[in-house]
């Protein structure tokens, strides 16, 4: 059997990492059997659709690295691949005439008001909310005829069996049963002769071939109707999947605070396409080993039905962070500027850091993308120096985003002095003759290996009778950065070079005072 599988969003808002991994397994499961993947849009609910929102799914995936054998944007086979061109086209409406002149389904045309007060008369009698037949699901054809010929308004329902058991089978969850008197009667054509999600995604399901079906587990209510359906039309369903609920660290439901958002803001933050991915296959899914960091054609191969696991995914940022700097320190130095001068030249990143009010814990958007412009500028005017300093900071950050900030104080004519660090580092009584023989003895030279400065700072500690290092190396560390932390001292200082070496310590000795 050739693998068929389809990510069909409602592009009514943005892409988030719920469907995000949904499009990833569809996308594992495809290539590692060498299938094919589908988009199609469901857009039958007209009133909410939005084509920047169908633009931005395609964007989104694209930049993640998913690409579309079939759809709106490629075309294929089974066209039009948006459900309202479908619809237009009549390709729902006889199949539920169809349904209709087998008995398996039925005109019902009650009012709006009509179905609340059957709700409220529900709710008060604790009774199961829901259509369960009402006046027209067993009503005479005379009856119906009259109501067609006053004109009213109708829905076409679907005649869920009663009395019956209705079973199916999820491939995460095994076997399932309901009682078909607990499933309610779906609307599969609406007053408009629109058709909902019910029937449009069986419907076209059964047409494009599709063998498996990626979705969350917030569906496993609606399967029944689902498989009711399929049987209706004598169809063979195709495997269901029910994905597990993604949850936070803390075991509750996914939200901002755990630092979900929208694919484009990954992007705009400095994630990598590949570890997003790699970090989104793993929320529910495990290959069957240790596993963790994957490229794309491990994970592909590795990916199977079997390890999706039933219970929540959990969304940690620390993983993703983790998996991110990884990345970026496999990355080679062009890999890694060429990414760079995209992301800084990505109009989403400048936007992004604008407007965020909430932005992620630990980050100042300001001082990003004031580091960021510094790199950028650098980029033009010195690109040697850059690809210099690059390396040093690279072994440190997890994002694109972190360079800014991170590289700020190399490409800075005067670093700005962290007051804490300030005081922490220039108080002892040796700082002032050591800022002051260090900027003596880089005066005149042309360049500083990491040893030499290592040499230089190591001989004058033990000339002035310091048996440790540490209070030798953290006032140079502040005079150098303004700050008590960063990348090697001695490879940092070869890299700025005597010049900015010297300029640093006069600073720093201003400093003092």
């Amino acid at each position: 059997m050739s693998v068929r599988v389809r990510f069909a969003p409602s592009p009514t808002g943005l892409l988030h990492v719920g469907a995000l991994r949904t499009v990833v397994f569809n996308d594992l499961f495809a290539r590692g059997h060498q299938g094919d993947l589908l988009l199609r849009i469901e857009d039958t609910d007209r009133t909410r659709y939005n084509a920047d929102s169908e633009k931005e799914f395609i964007d989104s995936l694209k930049w993640v690295g998913i690409e579309f054998d079939e759809g709106p944007h490629v075309g294929g086979a089974h066209a039009p691949y948006r459900q309202s061109e479908r619809k237009e086209a009549g390709i729902y409406q006889k199949y539920a005439d169809q349904l209709l002149a087998e008995g398996k389904a039925y005109r019902a045309f009650e009012t709006a008001e009509e179905l609340d007060q059957m709700r409220e008369f529900q709710r008060i009698n604790k009774m199961a909310t829901g259509y369960f037949g009402g006046d027209w699901r067993d009503a005479s054809a005379e009856k119906t005829e009259a109501a067609l010929a006053e004109g009213k308004p109708f829905v076409v329902r679907l005649k869920i069996p009663h009395g019956v058991k209705i079973k199916g089978v999820d491939s995460v969850r095994g076997n399932l049963e309901w009682d078909g008197e607990t499933v309610d009667d779906p609307v599969l054509i609406k007053a408009d002769g629109m058709p909902t999600y019910h029937f449009a995604a069986m419907v076209d399901d059964h047409l494009m071939g599709i063998t498996h079906v990626f979705r969350g587990e917030e569906w496993i209510a609606s399967y029944p109707k689902h498989i009711v359906l399929f049987e209706a039309f004598g169809w063979t369903p195709p495997v269901f999947v029910h994905c597990p609920v993604i949850v936070g660290t803390d075991g509750k439901k996914l939200s901002k605070r755990h630092g979900a958002t929208r694919v484009l803001d990954y992007a705009a933050q400095g994630y990598l396409p590949q570890p997003l991915k790699n970090f989104v296959a793993l929320i529910g899914w495990s290959p069957g080993d240790e596993r963790e960091v994957m490229n794309d054609v491990d994970m592909a191969t590795a990916f199977n039905l079997k390890g999706i696991q039933p219970s929540p995914g959990r969304f940690d940022m620390e993983k993703l962070d983790w998996m991110n700097g990884l990345a970026i320190r496999a990355m080679s130095i062009d890999e890694l500027e060429a990414a760079l001068k995209q992301f800084i030249a990505d109009p989403w990143t400048t936007e992004y850091w604008t407007t965020v009010e909430e932005p992620p814990a630990g980050k100042n958007p300001k001082a990003i993308l004031k580091g960021l412009k510094l790199l950028e500028s650098a980029f033009e005017t010195q690109p040697e120096f850059v690809r210099q300093v690059l390396p040093l900071e690279q072994q440190r950050v997890n994002t694109l985003a972190d360079f800014g900030t991170a590289c700020e104080f190399f490409l800075l004519d005067e670093v700005e002095f962290d007051s804490a660090a300030v005081a922490k580092a220039f108080a002892g009584d040796h700082v002032k003759k050591l800022l002051g023989d260090m900027a003596y003895q880089v005066s005149g030279q042309n360049a500083m290996t990491p040893a030499e400065c290592e040499a230089m700072v190591k001989d004058w500690a033990s000339a002035n009778g310091f048996e440790k290092i540490g209070p030798v190396i953290m006032p140079i560390r502040v005079a150098m950065t303004g700050q008590l932390s960063g990348p090697g001292l001695f490879d940092l200082m070869s890299v700025l070079g005597p010049q900015r070496v010297k300029a640093r310590f006069e600073r720093a000795l201003e400093q003092i005072g």
